[in-house]
């Protein structure tokens, strides 16, 4: 009877249907956020330039993840998540278990890491590095500019918009790096991060997301 009572009291709620569950998602929950992974054949190589892995598509249940992650304080699901994608990093093989990797989460500006109270990208990244062992470096990159949300944005304004958001932190990557974010949309702030880094003499190798929005770019 003690350990029923201490279960229940252990367990949390699932933020997607509200049954108890001892883990972030329940086990039906996590079965229908996996139906958006994306299949091997979905992925590129690493072989050219900004090669993007992505977990899944941003739709369904993983689009509702992200959200709830970013906008009803629940950055517990950016954990999870961070965990998924380390894991299919792995599993694809597409660097030598041997080869070391700086991982660098998108910068938020101050303002809005204030405003939301965290950096959704920097706990992803956080959980990605745990199960990939790679390092985590969160100050290589500073986000000097808010700038304004682009999904309603040309690809001109969004190039225009980025320009200059964004320069070297203190503390310079020792390995090839690999940039994180929750969602890829057009590639706009991930170009232009690459170029700051690039300008810095400072190899990037591609960048890992949670979510893609296209799979046919």
């Amino acid at each position: 009877m003690l350990k029923q009572l201490l279960s229940v009291f252990l367990e949390s709620r699932c933020p997607f249907c509200q049954r108890t569950t001892p883990e972030t998602l329940c086990s039906y929950c996590l079965q229908k956020l996996f139906s958006h992974q994306l299949n091997e054949y979905d992925r590129p190589s690493l072989e050219h330039d900004l090669s993007i892995f992505a977990w899944g598509k941003y739709e369904g249940q993983l689009k509702r993840a992200i959200a709830l992650m970013k906008y009803n304080n629940q950055p517990e699901l950016g954990s999870l998540l961070g965990q998924l994608l380390g894991e299919a990093w792995l599993d694809s093989g597409l660097v030598k278990s041997a080869q070391k990797v700086s991982v660098i989460p998108i910068p938020l500006h101050s303002q809005k890491l204030k405003d939301r109270g965290f950096n959704q990208a920097e706990i992803i990244a956080k959980s990605f590095c745990q199960s990939t062992g790679y390092s985590l470096n969160s100050k290589a990159l500073i986000r000097v500019r808010n700038t304004k949300a682009m999904f309603d944005l040309s690809p001109e304004e969004r190039t225009k918009n980025l320009q200059g958001a964004f320069r070297i932190g203190n503390k310079l990557p020792k390995y090839p790096v690999l940039l994180l974010d929750d969602i890829y949309t057009a590639g706009t702030t991930i170009k232009e991060l690459t170029k700051v880094l690039q300008r810095n003499k400072i190899k990037v190798i591609g960048a890992a997301v949670v979510a893609k929005t296209r799979i046919d770019d």
